[in-house]
């Protein structure tokens, strides 16, 4: 063996470093530690180095992703920047374009590694995009390691598409014996695929998959259980990661609509950065591949799995941050002469009528198409992909350290969750301006900018102290029990009071048509509590 080989195989295996000290310096148990930590620092122990298996939850989460970030998955970009308040920004701008290089005062993330790790957590479903080789089956296949299951049989149990999928072959097979001796449907017995029971299952190219395949795998998705020859396999909670080489329906076939609103977020692989082939030239020349060295420390056995997702599930949601969310996704339905009812006045109505929403929304004469966000997209948010939503800022909070979700904590997952969830109409006003020309393009910036538009709006209305809709809602939500006609009589005149007050002071905007219907609602449950007192004589 020539002696040069002999010293590189000699060396410590940077692929087993995990962090030695607490990666938020803020966090549980952290106290005792500098404040100011470097990456250097962070994996300066010992080759081989592992936190204590008490360690919390959140912190073996972040070392798993450290570890990732650093060693497995080279990914040197921090596109999910947060900023300490109370430091100052610096920031620089560089080429014609003025392109914005802003340092970030705060630990940031890359997303093509946070995001996963978050679905991760969540068990939800995950969506990487990206050119061949940008490392997306790479990354999925960390994950199912760190569910603990061996490589070699992850790569065995992931399933690529293929033009000639059938769902036999994806799910299971009816035993041959039964379908020659079998009378009826339900004495045929069928072999599963080990990979359904999986707590982390990957998909690769999905939108290679036959229509007739996509649907069964919809259902598995959606519901949890998967039904051949009339027998069902359910296949329990896990976290999903899907790969296509693009997100624009590119593929051997379109995938269907219902499954791609299954998706609970879509990340994009970036592009290498090349002042880290020296990275690829050392793995290249020691064998060494991240899937066959992820340290024992940071794999997540079935019960830490569990809690790991009741954990985050638990983080709470404070008042201030729910209702920016609230105003958000309350601007982006409205499509005011897409019908005559009120409850009918939507993007969506247009949209199954076969309608052309721009004929509609240019007769919405007044309006100032540049700020209002809700010009801006095709369509408004579902109750799934709020939920995702809910999911995965939780998730974000509690990979932080935090003891409930911030506004900087929603603000990071939010185009991620809504990248194939908002449609942008193209032909908008605001993106005529040239600044903005960038955004046709960069879904996550436009979202982010929507996000951002809307938090303005919700301060300059000081709605935080001035909420006279919420106010309403909150007495409501108190319960009916007890109330005499009087008060009630007092709280249906306070409703109709707020509704007068906006009949000619103000156009119909998103967040204003929300909160009639919402008012609406609540003069219905007063009013049918009110027949109720009368009819029983109390």
């Amino acid at each position: 063996m020539p002696d040069s080989l002999a010293v590189s195989t000699a060396l410590p295996n940077p692929l087993s470093q995990v962090s030695a000290a607490p990666t938020r310096a803020h966090s549980p148990g952290a106290a005792a530690q500098p404040l100011a930590l470097d990456v250097d620092q962070l994996f300066a122990g010992p080759p081989g180095a592992a936190t204590s298996t008490q360690a919390p939850l959140d912190e073996k989460l972040r070392q798993a992703y450290f570890w990732m970030v650093n060693h497995a998955i080279i990914s040197p970009h921090y596109d999910v920047e947060f900023h300490d308040l109370s430091k100052p920004r610096t920031r620089f701008r560089l080429g014609d374009s003025r392109a914005e290089v802003e340092l970030p005062t705060d630990q940031s993330y890359s997303s093509f590694v946070l995001l996963p790790l978050l679905t991760f957590a969540v068990r939800g479903r995950c969506l990487l995009v990206g050119g061949p080789g940008r490392g997306k089956t790479a990354s999925a296949i960390l994950m199912g390691v760190l569910a603990g299951y061996p490589v070699r049989d992850v790569r065995r149990a992931m399933q690529h598409g293929h033009p000639q999928l059938t769902v036999q072959d994806m799910f299971g097979t009816p035993l041959p014996r039964d379908l020659v001796a079998a009378e009826k449907l339900e004495d045929i017995d069928v072999a599963w695929r080990s990979w359904l029971g999986r707590r982390v299952k990957i998909v690769d190219e999905y939108n290679r998959i036959p229509t007739r395949t996509q649907s069964a795998l919809l259902t598995v998705l959606a519901d949890g259980y998967v039904e051949v020859f009339d027998q069902v396999f359910e296949t329990g909670a896990a976290a999903w990661y899907l790969t296509a080489n693009d997100d624009a329906g590119g593929g051997t076939f379109q995938v269907v609509d219902a499954l791609r609103d299954r998706i609970d977020v879509v990340v994009k692989a970036l592009s290498f950065n090349s002042r880290f082939v020296g990275d690829l030239v050392e793995r290249t020349e020691r064998g060494l591949r991240p899937e066959e060295n992820v340290p024992r420390s940071i794999v997540f056995d079935d019960d830490e799995h569990e809690r790991l997702h009741r954990e985050v599930i638990a983080v709470p949601i404070p008042v201030p941050v729910r209702r920016r969310l609230e105003y958000f996704a309350a601007q982006l339905e409205l499509l005011e002469h897409a019908a005559r009812q009120l409850e009918y006045r939507t993007k969506d109505t247009a949209r199954l009528a076969g309608e052309d929403p721009h004929r509609l929304a240019a007769l919405a004469t007044g309006r100032d198409q540049r700020a209002d966000i809700g010009a801006q997209t095709l369509n408004g948010l579902s109750v799934r992909a709020l939920q995702s939503l809910v999911a995965y800022a939780k998730a974000m909070a509690y990979f932080r350290g935090n003891p409930e979700v911030t506004l900087d904590d929603l603000r990071a997952v939010l185009p991620f969750v809504l990248h194939d969830k908002l449609q942008p109409d193209l032909q908008a006003a605001a993106f005529d301006d040239p600044g903005r020309e960038s955004l046709r393009s960069d879904r996550v910036s436009w979202i982010r900018d929507l996000f951002d538009t809307a938090c303005h709006q919700y301060d300059a209305e000081g709605l935080d102290t001035v909420d006279p809709v919420g106010d309403v809602l909150a007495e409501l939500a108190r319960g009916l029990d007890g109330l005499t006609e009087v008060e009630v009589r007092r709280r249906l005149a306070r409703i109709e009071g707020v509704l007068a007050g906006w009949q000619d002071a103000t156009k119909l905007h998103g967040s204003l048509f929300e909160d009639a219907l919402a008012l609406k609602y609540a003069h219905q449950r007063y009013s049918s509590y009110l027949t109720w007192l009368r009819w029983s004589g109390t």
